[in-house]
């Protein structure tokens, strides 16, 4: 959030208030008070092996595991080891299974434009998803990659990023999400180090009203990676390229044009709980970059875990994280964490403040947002703006 905030926290002093829950949110919540939150933390020190084994197994796992965490390498663990699963078969097939195919899986609102753009505003089903995930899984398969490869993702906050983020996991791939506000330099250092064999990437997104060019950050981006062979275009608005979309002949593939010879069903690859899931950076504000790696089945628990009791997500829930995906609290509280649990997720591609201050607040009157996340940053600015 900080990225797109702009207003000062200067002048406000300590305002220290207790908004206590209400008897009826408080007789459905998972948990219910300090004590229920104390026997589960105690239980989780207590009996490490079985609190983590039970979360699991409320998830689909193609074959179980033998040790749920080796510390025999320390400080390496290994969690669930031997088990296979697919973290996007968990979130989309598994959901669908359990008869939520009909069910929104994805609200998305669209920033205002200067240009005259309408507010965008789509509902993807499960079903839908399932389907389009599929589809973008089989176009990479297409452009030859496969479980092990990486994969840039270059993309505004739009659905067709959760959805390219879920293809790749789909199919073993390690996907490495680029946030859509970093410059070409910073796509050249994180596709040179993960060697990643494609970007991802659409012809351009929206910022405060402003059309932002992606793709020609990314074609500067890619200059020197010899690794990316294939720079995949989505459109931003489908059938209506940006006029600064140049694409290169042998490298650059339009994705509507790909995905016309593909089918939308794809077998999800089994994956070992310790392969990698993705590959995230740091910042580089205190030096290089780091890449993170994050593996199939420990993310893949904490991350349903954590939505279930931190955020104490149902089924009726509509969720915003208002985090955008290139940071790992959008890896985690906007695709993967929701869909885990079978909520329903909303995204918005634009800023807080654009066109106005109460942008955020009549989303979630649209929409009935019911849980809301967001950074104390994001909050100091609410609280400056009145």
């Amino acid at each position: 959030m900080a990225d797109v905030l702009q207003a000062s926290a200067e002048g406000f002093g300590s305002n220290e208030q207790i908004f206590p829950p209400s008897a009826a949110f408080v007789a459905q919540a998972r948990v219910k008070g300090m004590d229920g939150y104390q026997a589960l933390y105690d239980r989780s020190l207590q009996d490490p092996d079985g609190f983590w084994a039970d979360e699991a197994k409320e998830l689909s796992w193609f074959q179980p595991w033998t040790k749920v965490l080796d510390e025999s390498k320390k400080p390496f663990f290994r969690w669930f080891v031997d088990g296979k699963t697919n973290v996007a078969y968990n979130c989309l097939d598994a959901q669908i299974a359990k008869g939520l195919g009909d069910k929104v899986a994805i609200v998305y609102e669209g920033e205002p434009t200067a240009n005259g753009h309408a507010v965008e505003v789509r509902k993807i089903t499960y079903r839908e998803l399932h389907r389009e995930v599929s589809r973008i899984s089989n176009v990479l398969k297409g452009l030859g990659l496969k479980k092990g490869d990486t994969v840039a993702i270059y993309m505004p906050m739009v659905p067709e990023l959760a959805m390219a983020v879920l293809a790749c996991a789909r199919l073993g791939i390690v996907h490495s999400v680029v946030f859509g506000g970093f410059s070409a330099e910073s796509i050249r250092d994180r596709v040179n180090d993960a060697k990643s064999k494609a970007v991802i990437t659409m012809d351009g997104g929206y910022r405060r009203g402003k059309f932002l060019p992606l793709k020609q950050t990314v074609d500067e981006g890619v200059k020197d990676c010899p690794t990316c062979a294939h720079v995949l275009v989505l459109q931003r608005h489908p059938g209506k390229p940006d006029a600064g979309c140049v694409m290169q002949a042998g490298r650059d593939v339009w994705y509507h044009e790909a995905a016309a010879k593909v089918t939308d069903q794809c077998e999800a690859v089994q994956q070992e709980a310790n392969e990698m899931l993705f590959l995230l950076y740091t910042s580089g504000s205190t030096g290089k970059p780091k890449g993170i790696m994050h593996s199939v089945g420990g993310y893949m628990v904490h991350a349903y875990a954590t939505n279930k009791y931190v955020f104490d997500l149902r089924g009726d829930d509509l969720f915003w994280c208002t985090a955008d995906v290139g940071w790992v609290t959008g890896h985690t509280y906007v695709v993967y964490g929701p869909l885990l649990n079978g909520s329903s997720v909303l995204m918005y591609e634009g800023a807080p403040d654009a066109p106005d201050f109460g942008r955020f607040w009549k989303i979630i009157q649209d929409h009935k947002v019911s849980v809301f996340y967001t950074a104390p940053t994001a909050i100091r600015a609410f609280m400056k703006w009145g």
